[in-house]
């Protein structure tokens, strides 16, 4: 086909953004992993656009815990790597949602190493540990409810409340497995719990600068800095107004295009990934081992 260059083309450079191309998607056969194909989180994690508006706008929420943004500035090299970061988190979220069981295991494992090293004070000299559960929990629902909300948006409007509870019952799994505690799994309760957290949460310096970061952080090919401006306005829309309210009117992205743009721009990652790593990961789930 003409257009299969370009399909091939786009998909490799998302492969390269993501960093999924890693993971072994493909064996051992049988093999369901944690979920298996007819989970809800297959579903959800499988749209590429969608996805990456979902990832941005939980970092735009994550980051305004105290607690959460002095991990990053102390112990990450986010100025430098932003977008490292960004697609380290991605491959966390394909491996242990479409990989094999051990697979993913083993990249739960490997991040409970890597939190077991970190800690810290924040900015008024509150001691924090990214083993917290506490702290784990406030990480995950930030991540899940995003992915959910740009799924719901761009992909699903009309995904049954049931499919929803489903889809965050499922990745309180990986939470529990990370050391999360006391983890919401209802649609409902992720809304009384993100509700619960705004007075914890607050806008300040570190914020922005990392904001700035993420709104500037060199790109390569050139397109793709339009394309992070369409991402940061629509992760930034997804949020929960009272979230929203906690930015400055100069700290909100402006775009007035972007949901548009980003609803035309999801077929075509669609298009590009419909060989990509949710449905190797069918096939191999569906093998006989």
């Amino acid at each position: 086909m003409a257009l299969e260059p370009l399909r091939k083309l786009i998909a490799g450079n998302i492969l390269r953004m993501t960093g999924s191309g890693q993971i072994r998607f493909d064996a051992p056969l049988g093999d369901p992993g944690l979920f298996g194909p007819e989970a809800v989180c297959w579903r959800v994690h499988a749209d590429f656009v969608p996805m990456v508006v979902g990832g941005v706008s939980a970092l735009m929420l994550q980051m305004l815990h105290p607690l959460a943004i002095a991990g990053v500035w102390d112990h990450s090299n986010f100025r430098d790597d932003v977008l490292g970061r960004l697609a380290r988190t991605s491959q966390f979220i394909a491996g242990t949602t479409y990989a094999a069981r051990a697979e993913a295991e083993a990249l739960i494992a490997r991040v409970r190493r890597i939190h077991e090293r970190v800690a810290g004070q924040d900015a008024s000299g509150r001691p924090y540990r990214a083993s917290d559960p506490d702290l784990l929990t406030w990480v995950h629902v930030a991540e899940v409810s995003g992915f959910l909300a740009a799924h719901l948006r761009f992909t699903e409007p009309d995904m049954p409340v049931a499919d929803q509870d489903r889809y965050f019952s499922e990745m309180a799994l990986v939470a529990r497995m990370l050391g999360a505690r006391d983890v919401p799994v209802t649609a409902t309760s992720v809304q009384d719990y993100l509700t619960g957290m705004v007075p914890q949460l607050r806008f300040d310096d570190r914020v922005a600068e990392v904001l700035q970061v993420i709104s500037t952080a060199p790109v390569r090919p050139a397109v793709l800095g339009l394309f992070r401006k369409m991402v940061t306005r629509s992760g930034f829309g997804i949020l929960p107004a009272s979230i929203q309210a906690l930015y400055p009117a100069a700290a909100r992205p402006r775009f007035p295009a972007a949901p548009q743009l980003i609803g035309m721009a999801a077929p075509v990652g669609r298009w590009a990934m419909q060989g990509g790593v949710a449905r190797r990961s069918r096939i191999r789930a569906a093998a006989a081992g």
